[in-house]
C-alpha cells in the first residue's frame, strides 16, 4: 500500500487541494516509519522539506482513526514564534477534521488554554518552559490532560542539545 493511501480522506484531500503531485522522501519514509513501528521515528532533512508534514500527516490519521481520550499530541518547540507557525500550519491541516491544535505559551490566548483543561484532546504546541509551568501550576490537571497522548513530537531538537532546557 502506498503511504499516500493510508493517509486519512482529510490529509488527501489537503494534499490534492495544495496541487502536490508527489510526496517527499522524508515523507514517504515517515509515514512508513511511523504507521509500522512502536519504536521513536527521528527526522532528519534540511529545511523546508516537508517534516512537519512527513511527522503530522501520519499522526493526524492514526489520531482521526482511534481518537484519544486526552490530548494525543504533544508538540514541543523552542520558540513561541515557531509555535504560532506551525499552529496555523497545523489548524489549516486539521480544518476538515474534529482534531483540535491548542497552542500554550505566554502570548497565547487564555480562553483556549481553559478550553483545553476542560476538554483535553488534539495536539497540545507548548515551549518547554511553559511545559514547566504547566506541570508546576496546573499538577492536578496532568493526569486528565495526558492520560492517553500517543506522540511528542520535539521540533528543532538540535535547539536543546546542551542546554539546561
Amino acid at each position: 500500500m502506498d503511504i499516500f493511501d493510508r493517509y486519512a480522506p482529510f490529509i488527501q484531500d489537503y494534499i490534492y487541494s495544495h496541487d502536490w503531485h508527489s510526496l517527499r522522501a522524508v515523507q514517504n519514509a515517515a509515514g512508513d516509519a511511523i504507521f509500522h513501528t512502536n519504536k521513536n521515528v527521528l527526522l532528519c532533512a534540511s529545511t523546508a522539506s516537508g517534516k512537519t508534514e512527513a511527522a503530522f500527516f501520519p499522526i493526524l490519521t492514526l489520531l482521526e482513526e482511534d481518537p484519544p481520550a486526552s490530548v494525543g499530541v504533544l508538540y514541543i518547540a523552542p520558540l513561541k514564534a515557531l509555535i504560532n507557525d506551525q499552529y496555523e500550519r497545523l489548524t489549516e491541516i486539521c480544518e476538515e477534521s474534529d482534531i483540535v491544535v491548542t497552542r500554550w505559551h505566554g502570548d497565547a490566548p487564555a480562553t483556549a488554554k481553559r478550553k483545553l483543561l476542560k476538554k483535553p484532546r488534539g495536539i497540545l504546541q507548548i515551549t518547554p518552559e511553559s511545559l514547566e509551568a504547566l506541570m508546576l501550576r496546573k499538577h492536578m490537571e496532568i493526569p486528565s490532560l495526558f492520560h492517553d497522548l500517543r506522540f511528542i513530537v520535539i521540533d528543532e531538537l538540535h535547539a536543546f542539545l546542551r542546554q539546561d532546557r
